[in-house]
């Protein structure tokens, strides 16, 4: 079956996850994506087990999933004979992508300038920390980032640490608005015939992120960029509650009615005719009070028993699960956001994170995990690039390619 994005190579030239992240996407939906690596070594995401940079089992899934259905060409930039590789590599190229650093790609001689030179029609896309614009130029993590952009300040109780949202978040995201910000550039192209440069950085990724906080706090809004307790909240009934196994999350209007209707669910009578509540304006003028009386009815029995009886009343609320839950939901295996891989790592099917986007004539797949460093190298320039094996070889004798 044809692919959605078959017939558009991608040069891959990023590392860790922002950047390998957009060309998986790409890749996921049938691009020829080519991974450019350097030959000692590769993509530091291979080292993540030697250097402890997160669990990861027995398989190293960090790489090999954000790097599936790519190719791999091992060629040291550092030497003029690598870079030729590369400039044939980029005449046949419709993406140059590159979450390097804009003085790294100078040096390398991989601006947007030189590579525009060579062909017009290429899309540049660089994955920056901060932007383009600005001046600011040091390293970017997710954590360091997310940090800067005011989002881990507003999550967490008042008086305790802020909260980081968790490992490659940000970079996930920056991930999915360099992959939308290179196909908008593909269709600007195919409308005029000229490629452009773009820019997604982690830092305008994740003040996304935060859009409705801190949409909130530019529109005048000065709570919306604190910490704010669980137990004084604006509405009792948008909120996070423990019950006998598990914390759920409820999602309801405080409107009378909608108090009624839980106040049912909980068989909680008392509640209902209790004169501080029975007004909205009562409700959150006493949320404090609302919120200990409803900890106290609903940590009585498990969740699966108060989602049933709010099911029934027409409220919305859901459990809080963790990962191993999430792991065996139904749902998520049925729309393949969960799938299986052939890991040669390992020898086995492995389970790993689908594709967050269904299509019903063209769907994308997860063909293969991330591939061996270097391991299309030849192949790659005998068929693609048209070298003859005595120039490959005078290629090796120099270094620039393994």
């Amino acid at each position: 079956m044809t692919k959605a994005l078959e017939g558009i190579r991608v040069v891959d030239l990023t590392v860790w996850f922002q950047g390998p992240v957009a060309a998986q996407h790409l890749a996921d939906f049938g691009a020829d994506v080519i991974k450019v690596e350097r030959p000692k070594g590769g993509d530091q995401g291979r080292g993540v087990r030697s250097i402890k940079a997160l669990p990861i089992g027995d398989w190293n899934q960090y790489f090999l999933v954000i790097n599936r259905n790519k190719k791999s060409m091992a060629i040291d930039l550092k030497k003029p004979e690598g870079q030729e590789i590369m400039y044939r590599l980029i005449e046949k190229a419709d993406v140059f992508l590159s979450n390097m650093g804009l003085a790294w790609l100078e040096a390398r001689n991989l601006s947007y300038d030189k590579l525009k030179a060579i062909n017009p029609r290429l899309v540049y896309a660089t994955n920056t920390g901060y932007g383009r614009f600005g001046g600011v130029d040091k390293p970017a993590f997710d954590m360091t980032v997310q940090a800067i952009t005011g989002a881990m300040a507003r999550l967490g109780e008042p008086g305790q640490p802020p909260i980081y949202l968790g490992m490659g978040s940000g970079d996930a995201y920056g991930g999915i608005m360099s992959a939308l910000g290179i196909m908008l550039a593909l269709y600007q192209r195919n409308r005029t015939g000229e490629g452009q440069y773009l820019d997604a950085s982690l830092y305008g990724a994740q003040l996304f992120l935060a859009a409705p906080y801190l949409q909130s706090f530019l529109a005048g809004n000065a709570k919306s960029a604190l910490q704010h307790s669980r137990k004084m909240v604006e509405n009792p009934l948008w909120n996070v509650y423990p019950t006998a196994d598990k914390w759920i999350y409820l999602c309801a209007e405080n409107t009378d009615d909608a108090f009624a209707r839980l106040c049912r669910a909980l068989g909680a009578a008392e509640l209902a005719e209790d004169s501080r509540f029975q007004t909205v304006d009562g409700r959150r003028a006493q949320s404090e009070a609302l919120v200990a009386a409803l900890d106290s009815h609903l940590e009585v029995k498990p969740h699966g028993d108060w989602l049933e009886a709010m099911q029934a009343q027409g409220l919305a609320s859901s459990p809080i699960n963790n990962l191993a839950d999430v792991a065996k939901d139904e749902q998520a295996w049925q729309n393949a956001y969960f799938t299986k891989a052939y890991c040669e790592e390992v020898k086995r099917e492995v389970d790993v994170r689908g594709l967050p986007v269904t299509l019903s004539k063209t769907p994308g797949e997860v063909a293969t995990l991330g591939p061996q460093l270097g391991q299309d190298t030849e192949i790659l320039m005998m068929d693609l690039l048209e070298y003859e094996w005595d120039e490959i070889e005078a290629f090796k004798a120099k270094g620039a390619i393994p």
